[in-house]
């Protein structure tokens, strides 16, 4: 395959060349060579990206079929142009031992049409009471409990020893449950409306409790989906105070906050809850500065049935894949506020660089794992066309540009979108 007038970043330099790809590897990223015998594509006026690197995504299978499967899951990841994704364990049943682990890797050999490594749980169902054989699982993308905190600080200590041992990585769903019943942020939304709120201090307790834990033990230590200001500022202490902590913020976190939300509208409820414009802000700054490593989607699917049952009964979650680029993109580059380059490396090369994963670059050797951006043409978001099953986006009808036209997974065309099959020759 060829790839013909890409503009891709070349190191710190944007400019427009030729890659030549063969047995899934990129063999030259500027070839001058001959075109016979190769799948030519034309990416005149398309940004060339390496495929996108999503470490927190829920696929819901097994045992949330309804809501995903791997296949759909897959799908729609391929059209976000993701072609890494790490698979959250709060599936049915869980992945918390070798057979369970070894049933779900031959479902995703099956049905995965991007890579896809899934996480095990820390704890054996996630109920927090006892922790999983580790070591019998060590060939897991890292360990979590997401969706639930793990709320025993023994529990947590124990847990970050043996990955520690095993040299992975303790990925937390931080909440404490004394604090966490509520629907949206403890704020003016919630007093507005009259509704239990989640309050911040929910999220952050658990985040100074568990960097001082990883102090402690050294083991590496990443914090899901932060969303607060105090948030924010434990993490920065903590590698300040040279801590080995990590950590991501979803897309709808950086663009919404409570503001945002128009009344009681279930697709603008996830977990952590869209917070105040001053945690935005700092959440910003966070990514900013190096505090927050990355940005993750937490591409979380329910069915519109769920989703129908109203603020307060509906379940926590929005989907993700399809708008995380082109949201980011559209909000935050093409306004002046973000730098292109900075947006593809939070969604490429830091996530892959924290999890020692060798993905996220564009190098000669490396996979061909590859998306095509179209960073003019403006679309509207349109949930009836989603591959995900879920179509519970708080983005309905919004006009974005930076829209995947094609994915490229080890060297094959697994999302083609758009892209106008002209520019594809035999």
């Amino acid at each position: 395959m060829i790839l013909q007038h890409a503009t891709w970043y070349d190191g710190n330099t944007k400019r427009t060349t030729t890659l030549l790809i063969e047995d899934g590897e990129i063999r030259s990223v500027d070839y001058n060579g001959t075109t016979e015998g190769h799948e030519v594509i034309d990416a005149t006026g398309m940004l060339l990206i390496p495929g996108l690197v999503d470490v927190h995504v829920h696929l819901r299978e097994p045992g949330g079929e309804k809501k995903e499967t791997i296949k759909t899951g897959t799908e729609a990841a391929a059209a976000g142009g993701f072609t890494t994704i790490c698979a959250m364990p709060n599936t049915r049943p869980v992945p918390d031992d070798r057979a369970t682990m070894d049933q779900l890797l031959a479902k995703i050999e099956q049905d995965a049409i991007v890579r896809v490594l899934p996480y095990a749980a820390i704890t054996k169902r996630q109920l927090g009471t006892e922790q999983v054989d580790m070591a019998s699982l060590a060939d897991s993308f890292a360990f979590t409990d997401d969706g639930v905190g793990v709320q025993s600080a023994a529990m947590m200590r124990a847990a970050m020893r043996e990955a520690k041992r095993l040299d992975k990585a303790i990925v937390a769903h931080c909440e404490d449950n004394t604090l966490k019943a509520g629907s949206v942020h403890e704020g003016r939304f919630s007093e507005e409306h009259d509704i239990q709120g989640i309050p911040s201090l929910a999220e952050s307790i658990h985040i100074a409790r568990d960097v001082l834990i990883a102090e402690e033990t050294g083991c590496h230590y990443h914090v899901c989906h932060v969303s607060s200001r105090q948030s924010v500022r434990v993490i920065r202490d903590a590698k300040r105070a040279g801590i080995r902590v990590t950590a991501e913020v979803t897309p709808h976190h950086l663009v919404l906050c409570e503001d945002d939300i128009p009344g009681l509208d279930p697709n603008f409820k996830m977990n952590p809850p869209l917070r105040s414009a001053d945690d935005r802000e700092a959440l910003l700054e966070g990514l900013f500065d190096g505090t927050i490593d990355m940005i993750a989607t937490d591409h979380a699917p329910h069915t519109a049935e769920e989703k129908a049952a109203g603020m307060e009964r509906a379940p926590f979650g929005i989907t993700g894949f399809e708008t995380a680029f082109p949201l980011l993109y559209t909000t935050f580059v093409k306004t002046g506020q973000m730098e292109e380059a900075a947006l593809i490396e939070w969604m490429t090369k830091r996530p892959s660089d924290v999890f020692g994963l060798p993905y996220g670059v564009i190098e000669v050797g490396r996979a061909a794992d590859l998306a095509l951006i179209d960073p003019e043409t403006e679309r509207v978001v349109d949930p009836t066309t989603f591959r995900s099953k879920g179509k519970n986006t708080p983005f309905a009808g919004k006009k974005l540009v930076g829209w995947p036209v094609m994915t490229i997974v080890a060297g094959k065309i697994v999302y083609k979108g758009r892209f106008d099959e002209t520019n594809i020759m035999a």
